[in-house]
């Protein structure tokens, strides 16, 4: 598997983009903002993530998605590992991330790959997204945000 940054001849893995965050309006604005990567094995994209500026120093990991047919395979460690290294090497001292209170998986991996949780958006998905979002059977209302710093 490769993970490079998307170009002009690829078409924008919206499908995937969608499976992390379900409006189109949002990734519209932080794909063009930010930098999108796409992860490809066997010539088909299997994962995409998006990191953009955010402050000076600071950068944000806004969408990460695995195609459903590959995930539990380690594709979205590896990716958010990548973001990772790619942010470091622009100089960036802090990645933040920001996942949806009953998104338990995220949660895990954000922790496993070294991020911790610095604060709670309360109400963020039911200001920001007209849908209602449920995921393992829980309301998705609040987003946790995390962090991992380079420089310590």
């Amino acid at each position: 598997m490769i993970i490079r940054p998307i170009d002009n001849k690829d078409i924008i893995p919206y499908d995937l983009l969608l499976l992390a965050d379900p409006s189109k309006e949002a990734i519209d604005d932080y794909i063009q903002r930010g930098n999108t990567y796409i992860a490809i094995d066997e010539e088909t994209i299997v994962g995409t993530y998006v990191i953009l500026k955010t402050r000076p120093h600071t950068m944000e990991l806004v969408n990460i998605a695995v195609a459903e047919s590959h995930q539990g395979r380690g594709i979205g460690k590896h990716l958010v590992q990548d973001s990772i290294k790619k942010a470091k090497a622009l100089g960036t001292h802090t990645l933040e991330v920001g996942t949806g209170n009953s998104s338990l998986s995220q949660l895990a991996l954000y922790q496993k790959c070294g991020f911790r949780i610095i604060g709670v958006d309360k109400d963020f998905f039911k200001i920001h997204y007209k849908d209602k979002i449920i995921e393992n059977g829980i309301d998705c209302v609040d987003m946790i945000r995390l962090q991992i710093n380079f420089n310590n």
